[in-house]
């Protein structure tokens, strides 16, 4: 863990700690590359005026993440944190000056894929979900207590039904004839846009629409992807059965075969 490329202290990261209000992106380092950096530098990019009303330096934040990944075994996870050490939860509005945190941790069983998801619907909608904050509080409590009525993971619907998101992923399902993203406020993930892109070049048609929980659970496939699974397919909404897509197979291999960028 450093911050700014040096260790960490524990008062350096009290605020964040305490009080959860920064951004990140966590990548997927292999051999020093990453799929869809630019994405990811991105998405830091965005949030950091979003959330701090100031611009973050990208090739330091690159740097920092090279230093980081270099030090470790590939593959690694390398995640991202931006945040205020010096925040005063009285006055946030003060200037901010946020600093970079990195953190970096092995990736469990790389040679392994991952198994395929047994989901609950939980009705939820992430604050802001349009940035990738660190307050996970509320994500967390969904995906335990998905997890207590023996499901693997949350998969959360809004007010009004719809499905949208899980704790740390997004969802496509598969209708027969293509691939169809959630209509719904979620955060717009660096590998799902990856995989609608990859989607595309294969022929495959792509589109955005409301589904309910019974639309979701009537499709004919589904997947879940973020940085450090890729594509993992899904069993199960609500207990319900979803039946085994070639689709999301293919998408899998297309998307473990991207070669990345150079961090």
């Amino acid at each position: 863990m450093e911050l700014n490329g040096r260790p960490a202290t524990t008062g350096e990261i009290a605020s964040l700690a305490l009080h959860g209000y920064g951004h990140f992106t966590t990548m997927l380092v292999t051999d020093l590359r990453v799929r869809g950096l630019d994405l990811h530098m991105e998405r830091l990019r965005r949030d950091c005026r979003a959330l701090f009303g100031t611009d973050l330096d990208i090739p330091r934040v690159r740097e920092l993440a090279r230093r980081s990944a270099r030090a470790h075994a590939s593959p690694a996870v390398v995640r991202v944190t931006v945040f205020d050490p010096g925040l005063d939860l009285g006055r946030p509005a003060r200037r901010s000056l946020p600093q970079i945190l990195v953190t970096t941790r092995p990736v469990p069983d790389p040679e392994r894929p991952p198994t395929p998801l047994r989901l609950g619907v939980r009705p939820y909608t992430r604050d802001s979900p349009q940035v990738k904050g660190t307050g996970l509080f509320g994500a967390i409590r969904q995906r335990r207590s998905a997890q207590l009525d023996g499901h693997d993971d949350a998969l959360f619907s809004g007010v009004d039904g719809r499905v949208s998101e899980g704790p740390t992923w997004n969802i496509g399902f598969l209708d027969g004839g293509g691939l169809v993203w959630p209509q719904a406020p979620a955060l717009s993930g660096v590998t799902a846009r990856l995989v609608g892109r990859l989607s595309e070049d294969m022929g495959v048609p792509v589109s955005t629409r409301p589904l309910s929980v019974a639309a979701a659970t009537r499709m004919a496939g589904a997947f879940v992807t973020n940085a450090v699974s890729g594509v993992r397919a899904v069993t199960s909404i609500d207990g319900t059965r979803l039946p085994p897509a070639a689709l999301t197979t293919k998408l899998a291999a297309a998307y473990r075969d991207l070669p990345g960028d150079p961090l």
